[in-house]
C-alpha cells in the first residue's frame, strides 16, 4: 500500500507501508508525524506560518479521536471529505490513475521493483499536472456544494490523466 500526500508544487511525503502492517490510527499518527517533518523541511513558508491544510478521506484511521486530537493539537487545518465522495479525493481520480498507467503491462516479481518503480512514476510527474489536478478538484468541490452534497455526474475536465 501507497499512502501520498502531495500539493500544487508537488509531492511533499509518501510512504510503502509495510507488508501485513495495517493502517490503524496509530500508525497513521506516526505517518502524521513524518508528514509534518516534510512539510517542515519541504513547504516551510507553510509550516511556519501554519497555512498547510491537509485533505484525507474518510478512512477509519483518519477520523479517529487520537488523530483528531492529534491534529487539533498541532493546530493543523483539516478539509473535512464529504461521506461516499471519491470526486473530491486527488489520490483516487489522479494520482493512483496516473501511477497505475505508468506501471500497466509491466510485471514485477519483488516488491522492492514495485517500489522503485513506483517511485520513478511518482517523481516523473510533471508540477503542472499538480495543478491542473487542484484546479479540477476545485471544479469538483464547486459541484458538490451546488449539488448540496447529493451525488452527481462529475468530469474531471482540466485533469491530465
Amino acid at each position: 500500500m501507497l499512502l501520498t500526500f502531495f500539493d500544487i508544487r508537488g509531492i511533499v511525503h509518501y510512504e510503502f507501508v509495510p507488508t501485513e502492517q495495517t493502517v490503524h490510527q496509530v500508525y497513521y499518527l506516526e505517518v502524521l508525524e513524518r508528514l509534518r517533518e516534510k512539510v517542515k523541511r519541504k513547504r516551510p513558508e507553510l509550516f511556519d506560518n501554519n497555512s498547510w491544510i491537509l485533505h484525507h478521506d474518510n478512512a477509519p484511521a483518519h477520523k479517529a479521536l487520537s488523530v483528531r486530537e492529534f491534529l487539533a493539537t498541532k493546530q493543523i487545518t483539516v478539509l473535512e471529505h464529504p461521506a461516499y465522495s471519491p470526486d473530491l479525493a486527488p489520490n483516487d481520480f489522479f494520482l493512483f490513475p496516473k501511477i497505475k498507467k505508468i506501471l500497466k503491462g509491466r510485471h514485477f516479481y519483488e516488491n522492492d521493483d514495485i517500489r522503485s518503480n513506483t517511485t520513478a512514476g511518482l517523481k516523473a510527474i510533471l508540477q503542472n499536472q499538480f495543478q491542473n489536478c487542484f484546479e479540477g478538484w476545485t471544479r469538483h468541490w464547486h459541484q458538490c456544494i451546488l449539488s448540496q452534497g447529493q451525488h452527481f455526474e462529475g468530469d474531471h475536465s482540466g485533469i491530465q490523466q
